[in-house]
């Protein structure tokens, strides 16, 4: 640059001596360095800015994040959930998501879609189950504090018959044994049911069973349809409903093989109440459960 700047002082002033001309030159060439060196740092300058804004706005990002994080374990806590809970969640998910293997993730993902749908669905007080949900039943029965009322109907005794019923009754148990929890038992049988020696040998045991863990229990005997030129009552239908603490219920919905196809949750305060005076009703007609024999003692010798 320097040297250019003596050529054009050479060209510009002949007559001045040689160190006049190397004075400017080196005036001009420093002023080009100088210049070339603002430009340089100027656009330096930018690019730390620019870099900065983006910093500030990834931070400004995370710290949003964080906030909303803070927000809702904040309403959380509010609402009376488990915080801590919650944390052991996203905790082990983290964990599962960097250690576990491909198939493991999946199961995780689908675990955690199928609670937010369901969790998603309680806002609107009710959720559904596509099959029969025994995990739900359980869980319900170890949440219920005050009461538990339960209409089974023909549909429902086998189960009485499978492994499902055992850990469902424990809880029962467990509910009456530790929380004082009061439970009513109310099974619908068939008007032939009701006629049939063998069936009525096997009902009354089961009923017994469940009385000497401490469930009141009762049945009614299901109409059979009437012509509709004869006039009669409107006839029970058997469903299979539970009703936890009179504030939410379990509805079980046969297909026409008599299985369980759909379980219903419904914690709607009017179906709720709905469902709470038909139980009252009917258990009010309904018969009870003659007692067990007591056990005879030998004649003494």
């Amino acid at each position: 640059m320097s040297t250019v700047a003596y050529v054009l002082t050479n060209l510009v002033n002949q007559s001045g001596d040689d160190l006049w001309k190397i004075a400017v030159s080196v005036v001009i060439g420093g002023s080009a360095l100088i210049v070339q060196y603002m430009v340089d740092f100027e656009q330096r300058l930018a690019t730390v800015e620019t870099g900065h804004r983006e910093r500030n706005r990834e931070l400004a990002v995370q710290f949003n994040q964080l906030s909303e994080a803070a927000g809702l374990l904040s309403e959380l806590d509010q609402a009376g959930m488990s915080t801590s809970d919650a944390r052991r969640l996203i905790k082990s998910l983290n964990r599962v998501g960097q250690q576990g293997p491909e198939i493991v993730k999946a199961f995780a993902r689908s675990e955690v879609e199928s609670l937010a749908s369901v969790v998603t669905d309680l806002t609107a007080m009710t959720a559904h189950w596509p099959r029969d949900n025994n995990e739900w039943l359980i869980r319900l029965t170890e949440c219920a504090r005050r009461t538990i009322d339960a209409t089974s109907s023909s549909v429902d005794q086998p189960f009485w018959n499978t492994d499902s019923a055992g850990p469902y009754l424990d809880a029962q148990v467990e509910a009456m044994r530790t929380r004082g929890v009061t439970i009513r038992r109310l099974f619908m049988i068939k008007e032939d049911e009701r006629d049939n020696p063998d069936f009525m040998s096997r009902f009354t045991q089961l009923c017994w069973d469940q009385h000497d863990v401490g469930i009141s229990v009762r049945f009614r005997v299901l109409s059979l349809p009437v012509p509709p030129e004869r006039p009669h009552p409107r006839p029970v239908v058997a469903r299979d409903v539970v009703i936890f603490d009179s504030e939410l219920y379990l509805e079980f919905d046969p297909d026409r093989q008599e299985g369980n196809v759909q379980t219903r949750l419904d914690a709607d305060g009017r179906r709720v109440d709905g469902q709470v005076r038909t139980f009252n009703a009917l258990w009010a007609t309904a018969t009870e459960v003659t007692p067990r024999p007591a056990p005879s003692t030998g004649a003494s010798e």
